[in-house]
């Protein structure tokens, strides 16, 4: 990535096996010189610790947005970031942003977004769950609202089965965005 004003990344990380693949995106972005800020939920932190993405980007992993100094993140982070995503995107997490829910940071940031700038959902999940009425209407009503969706993969996912609903590669997802900010 070239150009004199580095583009901002917030990396938002949710709770699926699949968040390893967050650190490796981190790392592509940063090596890249993306200047990117990493958001966890409570479950994502579950499946990769902070001191990883922390030790990848150079920036305190941030997860709640009631730490003292910390109470407008929500809004100063939507009008930071150059881009949004949410990487991996659990079931859980979809459906609390559908749903309006704000009581942790990802979903308070998600309601101060205004859409000016460009909000991805990368969506992980089981194939049931991710071919679920619940998960595919919220979907389909986060991309009305202006998010983009990413393409699952198919492949073999982590409990076993074989389908749709894998996380789209970290090489994948930074092609993306380098192509978004060439």
């Amino acid at each position: 990535m070239s150009g004199s004003k580095q583009t901002r990344i917030l990396l938002q990380v949710t709770g699926s096996i699949a968040a390893f693949k967050a650190a490796s995106l981190a790392s592509m972005l940063v090596n890249d010189a993306f200047d990117v800020q990493c958001i966890a939920s409570e479950g994502g932190l579950k499946f990769i610790g902070a001191p990883t993405l922390e030790g990848l980007t150079g920036k305190p992993v941030l997860t709640d947005m009631f730490e003292p100094g910390r109470a407008l993140d929500h809004i100063s982070l939507a009008d930071w970031a150059d881009l949004l995503i949410l990487y991996p995107a659990s079931a859980n997490h979809l459906t609390r942003l559908r749903a309006g829910l704000a009581d942790d940071l990802i979903g308070a940031l998600f309601l101060a977004n205004n859409f000016r700038k460009p909000y991805w959902l990368a969506p992980a999940m089981n194939s049931n769950m991710f071919a679920h009425p619940a998960v595919t209407e919220t979907l389909t009503t986060l991309e009305t609202w202006g998010c983009r969706v990413l393409p699952t993969g198919e492949g073999r996912l982590a409990c076993g089965t074989v389908g749709y609903g894998r996380l789209l590669e970290p090489e994948e997802t930074f092609s993306l965005i380098r192509k978004a900010f060439a």
